[in-house]
Order: C-alpha cells, then structure tokens, then sequence
C-alpha cells in the first residue's frame, strides 16, 4: 500500500502542479492579453493624435492659405482703386489745362482783335489826316474843312 499510497499522492501532485501550471498559464496569457490591449489602447491613441494634428496642421495651412490669398486680392483692389484714382485726377488735371489754355487762347484772340482795330482805326484816321493835309495844301478842302484845319503861323502881321 505504501506505494500506492505513493503513486495516488504522486499523481495528486502531478494534478495540483499541473492545475498551478494551467493557472500560472491563464494568468501569464491574461497579462499578455491585458499588455497586448494596452498596447493596442496605446497605438490607437497615438494614430487619433496624429490625425488630429495633421488635422489641426491641414486647417491651419489652409487658413494660411485663405488669409494670403484675402491679403493678395486686398491689395490688388487697393492697386486697382489708387490707379483707378491716379487716372482720374490725371484727367481732371488734363481737362483743367485744356480748358485754361482755350480761355487763354480766346483772351489772345480778343486781344489780338482789339490791337488790329486799333490799329486799323489809326491807320484810317493817319491816312485821313494825311489825305486832309494834302487837300488843304492844293486848295482842294472843302469849308468846313478849312474850319478844322489849324489857323496859318502869322509872324509879324504876315501870313505863312
């Protein structure tokens, strides 16, 4: 009997050490189950935060992009508007010397008008006397004439 006794212990231990090795095993397989997840968690997490900053990288990029592209077409149309402003005053500027230089070329022709009657009129009024004078020296004026024409130099009673 003892070595039944034996072998029935034998195999008692062989089962309580089999049965400690399936529990070492479950829970050497749970850890490795538990890190296998936690890694897992681990990975997940670190792929959300890198699509989120790429995310966050991609909008600020195209913010970027919108706030150039805004600054551009501003400055374009500021461009636009201060030619725009140049050429007008440019015309303006333009119309107003046109318009003085017409005045100041019909202030030119008026005078110039007025200096040639002027002149016309002493040229009539030169050729008059002069056609008077030699009227009055041949005889030839008319009496009323003579009344107009200046008296003879009398020197010492005597007529010239």
């Amino acid at each position: 009997m003892a070595s039944q006794d034996q072998a029935r212990r034998a195999a008692e231990t062989k089962g309580r050490t089999e049965e400690k090795a399936n529990q070492m095993m479950g829970s050497v397989g749970d850890k490795a189950q538990a890190g296998k997840d936690k890694t897992a968690d681990t990975a997940q997490a670190a792929k959300e935060k890198t699509a989120s900053a790429a995310q966050a990288a991609k909008e600020r990029t195209a913010n970027t992009a919108q706030a150039a592209k805004d600054k551009t077409a501003d400055t374009a149309q500021a461009a636009k508007e201060k030619t725009k402003s140049a050429a007008q005053t440019t015309k303006e500027k333009a119309s107003d010397t046109a318009a003085r230089t017409g005045e100041m070329a019909h202030e030119g022709k008026d005078k110039a008008a007025g200096i040639l009657q002027d002149t016309g009129e002493k040229m009539k009024q030169m050729a008059q006397s002069t056609a008077d004078a030699v009227k009055s020296t041949l005889g030839m004026a008319k009496n009323d004439e003579e009344e107009d024409s200046p008296a003879p130099f009398k020197t010492r009673g005597r007529d010239y």
